[in-house]
């Protein structure tokens, strides 16, 4: 079985964390925060992914950022 890590530094310590962002225009100038996201982060070397919030399934991202 081929087990993955981290792209950058082969850790399997990961983390999640929900963010939100505010886009272009209209949305930034007001500080609208419309655009949100979900993080997948390694703790080791601090590689970041963002995904847009449309999964609930935690373990999914965890699997999709490590390559599972």
């Amino acid at each position: 079985m081929n087990e993955k890590g981290c792209i950058k530094c082969g850790s399997k310590d990961a983390r999640t964390k929900e963010v939100a962002m505010t886009g272009t225009g209209l949305s930034k100038m007001f500080d609208l925060q419309n655009n949100h996201f979900t993080v997948v982060y390694c703790r080791n070397c601090g590689y970041s992914e963002f995904y847009m919030k449309n999964s609930s399934n935690t373990s999914n991202l965890l699997d999709l950022f490590f390559g599972g």
